[in-house]
This record gives C-alpha cells, structure tokens and sequence, in this order.
C-alpha cells in the first residue's frame, strides 16, 4: 500500500470510440433499425448500413468512449488523468490519439505501436427531443484486455474510474477486475459507472463481478440504479446501492441529482435548461464529481458543479464543451 501522493487523479478504462454524431429526425431514426434512446452494439455490417443512411446528413468526429469522455472533462477542469484503452493502426486510431493528447490526457496509446485492425466507431444519433441513440461497434477496442493495463499509473492515480460498458466483452471485464484490484492493491480508490440501461438489463451479473466486495464511487442513473435494484421505489435503491459502493451519484435529468458521501445523502439541485443534446451528460457529471472530491470541493459542491457542467453540456450539440466555457462552471461554483 503506497502513501506517495498521487501522479494522476483519475486513471480511466475503456472502450476507445470515435464518435460520430448526427442530428437527424424520429423517422430518419426509425429507418437505421436502430432502438430509441439506448446503447446497441452493432456489428460492422450493420453499423456501415446506419452510416450509410446519413450521407446527407452533417456529421461531427471526436475521440469518445464512455469513460474517455470522463476524462478529457477532469483534464480541460485542470486535473490530471491516464487513459488506458484500445486502437488500430488506421486513420481512425491515429485520430483518436492525437486527439486525446491534444485534450491533454496522458495514454497507453503512446508507448506502443497500433496493432493492425478496425478501430471502434460509435454512431451518435440525437434526435429534436434531445434524446440520444448509440450503435457502436467496438472493433479492437472489444479486444481489450489486461496487457493494456499501466500498472504504474494505476497505483498513481487517486482513483482508478472503470466504464460499465466494458461488462460487454469477457476480455475486457477482466481487465477492468484487474484495474480494480491493482488500485485497490495500492491503496487507491475505485470508482465506476453503469454506463447505460441495456448494460445493465443484459449484463447484471457481469457487472456484479465487476463491483466484486465494493467501489468507493459509484455512478448511475435512476433507470440504471432502479433495475440494478430490481425495483420501482428510488429509496429502495439508494439502500441497495449503499452495498455496492461506499459513496455514490445517482443522476435524475431534470430532477437533479443525489450523492450519497458515505454519511448521508444530499440533494443535488437541477439547473433547467432547453436540452438539444444529452450526449456526454452522465461523463460529463462523473468527471465533474470526481474533480471535485479530488481537488478539495465538499460533496455538495461537487455534486453542484456535475450538475451545472452536464446541464451546460446538453445546450449544445456534442460530448465536450470548450475548456474555457468548462472553467467558468468551476468558478462559479467555487466563487473565484
């Protein structure tokens, strides 16, 4: 167990996707096949179809995956974070690369050179009620594993952040166990994501293992938290949560949201705004909170400034929003 303080505040796991992002209508939507408002993995064949449906539509490009997101967000914050994942050696791998140094993360992706194969693509369709609809195809990325782990970094890091989305492959989920463990080995913390409903309608029990004897942060909606739960009564599921994780955010859209700091939980109020856009919010709340409980800021204000950074978020179209912009959300809540 280590007591040095740490190189890095937040160490991230997962999935390396190019987001491609699209708006487009309900029926446009309808024809790709693809379901409303939720995660569905594609294969490529499936995925290029949907694609090619939108060649008259605007398309935007950036490195994304859940966890990355989460990331790039403490970073442009003016924290430090380490993100390990996967790419091929092709134009979409080298992009994403560059494009994550450039939002000033340091990487795995670096220190070796790309295998050969398909990097993971990730179809982003927002639709005029602002919901967002994901048909991803993981190409390498679903060969991640623990030889893409920095051990180093781990034992680094305050706390190691591990996307739920990676339950999807056996691979990976055991590369996120890993992390979990060599974190825990160090003395650091564990914080993780349920990323999205259908990981948990599909893949409970492999999350489960994921958790294994408890995090110290977990991350969930209330329609995750709710099925984790197995129940429609939220203050069932704040008391099942409590067994995961020693502390934990259960986002609510428009209701604000609740943070449970190991004693009691507090309400996190919402900050109305007109939505275009909700992908990233849930990233963007996680690495808003976990900059915050990193960099000194009580509970209640970290939950504040997820809140206020997610609800800025959704105003736009897009996973990010410029640094500068991002910043003045943190002086805001921190009354510099």
């Amino acid at each position: 167990m280590t007591k040095n303080p740490p190189k890095y505040d937040v160490y991230g796991l997962g999935n390396a996707l190019v987001d491609i992002e699209c708006a487009l209508s309900v029926e446009t939507l309808s024809a790709t096949g693809m379901d409303k408002g939720v995660m569905t993995l594609l294969d490529e064949a499936a995925q290029n179809s949907a694609i090619a449906q939108l060649k008259d539509f605007a398309t935007k490009r950036s490195c994304g995956g859940s966890a990355a997101n989460t990331v790039i967000a403490i970073s442009q914050l003016g924290g430090s974070a380490f993100y390990s994942c996967k790419v091929a050696d092709d134009d979409y791998g080298r992009f994403y690369t560059q494009d994550l140094v450039d939002c000033g993360v340091a990487t795995n992706l670096t220190s070796h050179a790309p295998e050969p194969g398909m990097t993971g693509k990730c179809l982003v369709l927002v639709t005029p009620d602002a919901d967002r609809t994901m048909g991803t195809f993981l190409g390498i990325s679903s060969e991640l594993s623990d030889t893409d782990l920095n051990p180093d970094a781990i034992a680094s890091s305050a706390y190691t952040y591990i996307e739920g989305f990676l339950v999807s492959g056996e691979n990976s989920k055991q590369a996120a166990i890993k992390a979990r463990y060599l974190a825990k080995a160090a003395g650091r913390q564990v914080a993780m994501s349920l990323s999205d409903y259908n990981m948990v309608k599909f893949f409970k029990p492999g999350l489960l293992d994921m958790i294994g004897d408890g995090v110290d942060m977990l991350f969930a909606n209330e329609s995750e938290a709710l099925l984790m739960a197995d129940t429609e009564d939220l203050a069932v599921a704040i008391e099942y949560v409590k067994t995961l994780a020693k502390t934990f955010a259960i986002t609510r859209g428009p209701q604000g949201s609740i943070i449970f700091d190991g004693e009691q939980v507090l309400e996190i109020a919402p900050h109305p705004v007109e939505a275009i856009d909700t992908v990233g919010a849930g990233d963007m709340y996680a690495g808003a909170v976990l900059y915050g409980i990193t960099h000194g800021l009580s509970w209640t204000q970290a939950g504040t400034l997820g809140s206020m950074a997610s609800a800025k978020l959704v105003t736009a179209y897009g996973a990010r929003m410029g640094t500068d912009e991002l910043k003045g959300v943190l002086q805001t809540v921190v009354g510099a």
